[in-house]
């Protein structure tokens, strides 16, 4: 099964990193959260990915086409010009880079990448967010339920105090904004079946808009519930929760459950 990922905004509320970079590069701990969100789904077993780019694509590239001989040691001959390679860490990942345009949006974007996706199911997700979700018992309930997609639910994290005023001029009373207070939202982390390919009109669709409609509409639909841990980052304060969170043992990269991959044959809707 095939995890594609959106790569390709412009990440405006992250100026102060996306102005050299696309969102997706920015570092957390040392490495692109690109690659964080890879390593999530690569402790199920998924490690084929299409990576939707669009702005500054160019880095994205890059990034994959040196990849192998950034993970390692080398020998190099001055003389010959022959370079030896030794103690690489790289990850036997297989990463396609699609270039969906740059004004393009993300339905869109998944469109002009359907000709490598291909016609199974495949993992969908977005290239700044995290979270410690047991992709493998997500993509059992996307089978299970049986509709044409399945969306993670997340509580996302409180951001703003609450001020209680009982209709006064005097504040009452002042607490920490909570999860609760705001409930629940689209944490992406979707599995999806061919047929969402028909709900996109063209590059000028946004796929959390039109196609997601029509999905609710017909009742296809699903949602997998997942209470652990998930930040995304659309501002530096997120990148700096991400970077705390890091710190003290990223747990995107030690899931609640791993368990084997599931087997990719076959398909969620008859």
């Amino acid at each position: 099964m095939k995890v594609v990922i959106f790569a390709g905004g412009l990440g405006t509320r992250l100026s102060e990193e996306t102005g050299r970079r696309p969102k997706p590069m920015v570092e957390i701990g040392g490495k692109p959260i690109l690659h964080h969100i890879m390593s999530v789904f690569a402790l199920h077993g998924l490690t084929d990915f299409v990576v939707l780019g669009g702005y500054k694509v160019e880095v994205i590239k890059d990034y994959f086409l040196n990849y192998y001989q950034r993970s390692g040691n080398f020998t190099v001959d001055l003389g010959t010009g022959q370079v030896t390679w030794a103690d690489t860490r790289a990850e036997s990942w297989k990463v396609t880079v699609v270039d969906t345009g740059i004004d393009t949006m993300t339905g869109g974007r998944l469109k002009r990448a359907q000709h490598v996706i291909g016609d199974g199911p495949f993992c969908l997700t977005y290239g700044d967010g995290l979270a410690d979700v047991d992709v493998s018992a997500l993509i059992a309930h996307h089978r299970d339920v049986g509709a044409t997609a399945t969306v993670t639910a997340v509580q996302p994290p409180g951001r703003f105090g609450v001020l209680t005023t009982g209709g006064g001029e005097l504040v009452e009373g002042f607490r920490e904004k909570a999860s609760a207070d705001v409930g629940m939202i689209n944490g992406g982390f979707f599995v999806c079946e061919k047929a969402v390919f028909d709900l996109i009109d063209g590059d000028a669709t946004v796929w959390e808009q039109e196609p997601m409609a029509r999905l609710v509409a017909g009742r296809q639909l699903a949602v997998y519930r997942h209470d652990g841990f998930w930040q995304s980052m659309d501002t530096l304060r997120d990148k700096h929760v991400l970077e705390k969170a890091y710190s003290q043992g990223a747990p995107w990269l030690r899931p609640r459950a791993v368990v084997a991959p599931l087997p990719v044959s076959g398909s969620a809707v008859s």
